[in-house]
């Protein structure tokens, strides 16, 4: 019975978060986690009023949990504007003055991502930052950043989706993506903070078509991000590297590990000898969302494990307050957008 009692702790438990066509949503879409300094589990995504469709009546919502995961919160709504578009959550604390920043992006319901790139769009994609310093009970009214983040000419521009770091330093820092000037492709670059949150200034860009980006900081304080990619026939993540604070980006590589099926993914620091990773480990299509883990810096993945077969696609990971692995993800059994559901991992499950 103790053996049985102790299997059940150490296996991986599912919640559903947000369901799609349940209170006043027709689809869930682009999570986003992040534990608060004080322990507390955030989960963000886009509430998206009407259809699946990236463009249109979107609301940026919130569900808290105090206790891992396990129960959640009613939903809160962080920003609404009417019929347009408010999405692209990516947070970041601040391990200093406890603050959650959250960076986010907002265009008119009206106009597509197609439209704002070729310039025929009524306004643009603008990008804007909240704050909460009551661990994310209320947020602050949204403030535009536009003009200290995003080039004359940028079109599109995506904040995340996923989270922010903080590095050893304190500088905050938010991967992002854009479409440069007279270019339909997209690429990505950095933002960051060296004041806690009081001013965002602009970083640099990596290579071409390699978006969707989350960052982790290594041991020696280089940072590593990770990207979609839209070239390579090999369907395997981008990696590229930033020894200077994510102003400059060194050429991409590629991890023939992280298979992908074109999606975004999630990487995170569990702790000093840990990096997790989690994305749908696919070549074919958009299934099988995986967890790893990696004990040598992202140079190998010694460990993985599946904990949904079926249709998923955005994810993103957490580490929980008690050191078990968070994973909020989009999933279902006939399409990857019916819910968006968090599995609680126990380490000791991950590195058996």
């Amino acid at each position: 019975m103790i053996g049985l009692l102790l299997l059940a702790l150490q296996a991986p438990g599912t919640t559903d978060v947000f369901v799609s066509g349940h209170d006043g949503y027709h689809t869930y879409r682009i999570p986003s986690a992040l534990t608060t300094p004080k322990g507390t589990l955030l989960a963000f995504c886009e509430g998206r009023k009407n259809a699946r469709s990236d463009t249109g009546d979107i609301d940026l919502l919130l569900r808290r949990s105090t206790d891992g995961g396990a129960t959640w919160g009613p939903i809160q709504t962080v920003w609404d504007d009417g019929p347009n578009t408010c999405g692209n959550p990516c947070p970041v604390a601040d391990r200093e003055t406890g603050t959650i920043w959250l960076l986010l992006t907002h265009n008119l319901g009206k106009d597509p991502q197609s439209r704002i790139v070729d310039g025929t769009s009524e306004g643009t994609r603008t990008v804007w930052v909240t704050r909460s310093d009551d661990d994310g009970l209320t947020w602050a009214k949204p403030v535009e950043i536009t003009r200290d983040v995003k080039k004359p000419g940028w079109t599109w521009y995506a904040t995340g989706p996923g989270v922010g770091i903080q590095l050893k330093t304190g500088r905050l820092l938010v991967p992002c993506d854009h479409s440069p000037a007279d270019q339909k492709f997209e690429t990505s670059h950095a933002i960051y903070s060296d004041d806690h949150g009081k001013t965002w200034k602009l970083g640099g860009d990596t290579d071409d078509r390699l978006t969707e980006p989350q960052v982790v900081e290594l041991s020696d304080g280089t940072l590593m991000m990770n990207l979609r990619n839209h070239l390579t026939p090999k369907r395997e993540r981008g990696v590229a590297l930033s020894k200077d604070g994510g102003l400059t980006w060194a050429p991409a590589t590629h991890d023939a590990t992280l298979v992908e099926p074109q999606c975004q993914a999630s990487i995170l620091r569990h702790s000093p000898s840990r990096l997790l990773f989690l994305n749908p480990a696919s070549t074919k299509t958009r299934e099988k969302m995986t967890v790893r883990l990696s004990l040598d810096e992202g140079k190998s993945w010694a460990k993985s494990k599946e904990i949904h077969a079926g249709p998923a696609a955005y994810s993103c990971l957490a580490v929980l307050a008690d050191g078990a692995i968070g994973c909020l993800y989009e999933a279902g059994e006939k399409h990857a957008y019916e819910k968006i559901a968090f599995t609680r991992v126990p380490l000791e499950w991950l590195e058996k």
